[in-house]
């Protein structure tokens, strides 16, 4: 991202947590690939009428554009009163599906960095895309803690329902997540069978877990010193529990049902530090479960796929994806 948007993401991001260096990008385009033609599909309403918990006045949507450069669009997301998924589809498919949980410290969505952008590197390769808009729990939602989590468990339910229809093998989904986002990964592909909310119709008799979980700079515990104060709060309330904070910690869920699990971060994340991942990382293997981790010297936090080669952390699509065929999602 610009050195602007870094700037502005970082204050907003660590307004109550210690606030560090964001990611320096060397150019405001994705990274370089097979040549991206992505196709918009419908969007798909996540309930039907009102989310459950719903605030007797919902939140008004907003869009505000953090880009300077004309070439790309950033927008932070906020008011997310009817979450969906915004589909993307590829030329050609391979039968995989990804849904896209973009981060924010659960206080907005950064929708083209986390989003879009990864969109079109993975629809390049054949994957067909699902970029969640999910509630923000501070937006005025009855049991805050779990607004997120609904709304991913029912995401993973409906593309699984809808498989067909967008060529999809229902047992190819995963999930790919950024920074806070990545903590919802890490929920939903811990959490997936907790009953977070009330059935609404047949999709919901259908398994939301994820078939492969993505953690790309995550948020993963809300209770240790290296935690995100910004989306702990966010998530839980500024004074929530400590029985609360280590039952959102994503490392304290890990089981032997958990499903892969890839992580990535950089040593000189100054806003959501490395030790997050290494906990995650540190779970699994206690567990015996599949993991892989890959941590960078440079890259910083929220840089997304904009890394230029020069940045050690610009490799890291190219290894979720390899991490992928290997366990069967992607076959390009």
């Amino acid at each position: 991202m610009s050195d602007q948007t870094s700037t502005s993401r970082r204050a907003l991001l660590g307004g109550i947590a210690a606030a560090g260096m964001a990611a320096a990008v060397s150019s405001g385009k994705a990274m370089a690939g097979p040549t991206a033609i992505t196709y918009s599909g419908p969007t798909i309403t996540l309930w039907p009428g009102k989310a459950p918990g719903a605030p007797a006045k919902l939140p008004i949507r907003k869009v505000q554009q953090q880009s300077k450069d004309a070439a790309f669009d950033d927008r932070w997301i906020t008011g997310i009163a009817a979450p969906s998924l915004e589909v993307r589809q590829p030329a050609y498919r391979d039968g995989s599906a990804v849904i896209l949980l973009p981060g924010g410290g659960y206080g907005f969505l950064s929708w083209d960095n986390e989003g879009e952008e990864q969109a079109r590197w993975l629809t390049a390769r054949g994957v067909t895309c699902f970029i969640l808009s999910y509630r923000l729990p501070g937006e005025g939602w009855a049991r805050r803690e779990t607004v997120p989590l609904q709304d991913a468990q029912r995401a993973v339910r409906l593309v699984r329902a809808r498989a067909a229809e967008f060529g999809i093998d229902p047992k190819r989904v995963a999930v790919l997540g950024f920074s806070a986002g990545g903590h919802l990964a890490g929920s939903i592909a811990t959490r997936f069978g907790e009953d977070v909310y009330t059935p609404v119709d047949k999709a919901d008799a259908l398994s939301a877990r994820p078939d492969l979980a993505g953690m790309i700079y995550p948020v993963v515990s809300l209770s240790q010193s290296f935690t995100h104060g910004g989306s702990r709060d966010n998530l839980l309330g500024e004074n929530a529990s400590e029985a609360l904070r280590q039952a959102g910690s994503v490392e304290n869920r890990v089981t032997a049902e958990t499903p892969p699990v890839f992580l990535t971060a950089s040593s000189d994340d100054g806003l959501v530090p490395i030790g997050n991942s290494l906990a995650m990382y540190g779970a699994m293997l206690a567990r015996q479960r599949p993991a892989e981790f890959h941590g960078f010297d440079k890259g910083g936090h929220g840089f997304g796929a904009r890394l230029g080669s020069a940045t050690p952390a610009h490799a890291w699509p190219d290894l979720f994806h390899a991490y992928g065929r290997r366990h069967g999602i992607f076959t390009a």
